[in-house]
């Protein structure tokens, strides 16, 4: 495989859709395939968001897989094993299936079972960032024992990789403890100020946090950004944070801040839409306002 690769993304979402503008604008061949596109209201929208990204969409997987050199695989965690398994009959050997989704290392490791048993390569990968700011150059840890080669065709077309280890399992991992700080912070957060908000206590507690961390942004956009962050990806967080349970689980370690991190998550979504509220009704985002109209609507 080389640098005038054709390559397919399983998934057309956020990630999906920068990775394949920002792919094709360099001349690359980009094929694209969401399950979405099964949804006649979708549809149209996902076909104009192809045309601007110079992307081809294709009506199944299979097809939007055949011939292509490489295949990224960007959908939710929860459909992240399904999709490997459903998709590797139809591959060939040469063909490098890369899965970037956050899921648990023994999910990644029956997915490339799956892969591998067709002769595909398997590559795990993990995103390090959110994808929007820094679009190709978000730092992504590969592992698998193709790594190092592909690595190379990535960092060609721009992409910021970092092979960590020649087995499965490993950049997952890193991810997915990272990701027990991450998203908990953001679940903290929402706890903490939701809270605080219905004893009037907010600005003082905000205060004393930015008092013991100075540095993080306290009195500044951090609350906000925290918590828009499970506003808009409160359900995908969710499902990840069920992958990070498991990963917990599968060494000996209870899970137990992971598995309430899915509920706080899962539950301000949960909470919004039980109220016909969608993360862009909130915009310009503002935690209080979002506090204040959940509570108001109980």
């Amino acid at each position: 495989m080389n640098t005038t690769c054709t390559i397919t993304l399983i998934g057309f979402g956020e990630a999906g859709g920068i990775i394949g503008q920002d792919l094709a604008a360099q001349g690359v061949q980009v094929h694209a395939y969401d399950r979405l596109l099964e949804s006649p209201a979708a549809r149209d929208t996902l076909q104009a968001k192809a045309r601007a990204c110079a992307v081809t969409l294709f009506d199944t997987a299979a097809q939007a897989a055949q011939g292509a050199d490489l295949i990224i695989s960007a959908v939710t965690a929860g459909s992240a094993l399904q999709v490997a398994q459903t998709l590797a009959p139809h591959l060939r050997p040469g063909q490098v299936f890369m899965d970037i989704n956050s899921v648990a290392p023994n999910t990644k490791l029956a997915a490339c079972q799956a892969i591998e048993a067709v002769g595909a390569s398997y590559i795990d990968a993990a995103v390090m960032a959110p994808v929007p700011p820094q679009r190709l150059q978000t730092p992504i840890l590969l592992g698998g024992r193709d790594a190092e080669e592909i690595a190379q065709i990535l960092q060609a077309l721009t992409l910021n990789v970092r092979v960590v280890s020649a087995e499965v399992g490993v950049a997952s991992a890193i991810k997915m403890c990272r990701s027990v700080m991450i998203k908990g912070l953001e679940a903290l957060t929402t706890e903490c100020l939701s809270t605080a908000r219905q004893y009037g206590a907010q600005d003082e507690v905000l205060a004393s946090l930015h008092k013991s961390f100075p540095s993080m942004g306290w009195n500044a956009d951090l609350p906000h950004y925290l918590v828009s962050r499970v506003a808009e990806h409160g359900r995908r967080r969710a499902e990840e944070m069920e992958e990070v349970a498991k990963t917990a689980a599968d060494v000996g370690v209870a899970p137990h801040m992971s598995n309430a991190i899915v509920a706080t998550q899962r539950g301000l979504v949960e909470r919004m839409a039980g109220q016909g509220m969608s993360y862009a009704d909130t915009l310009p985002f503002d935690w209080t306002r979002l506090v204040d109209q959940l509570h108001d609507g109980q």
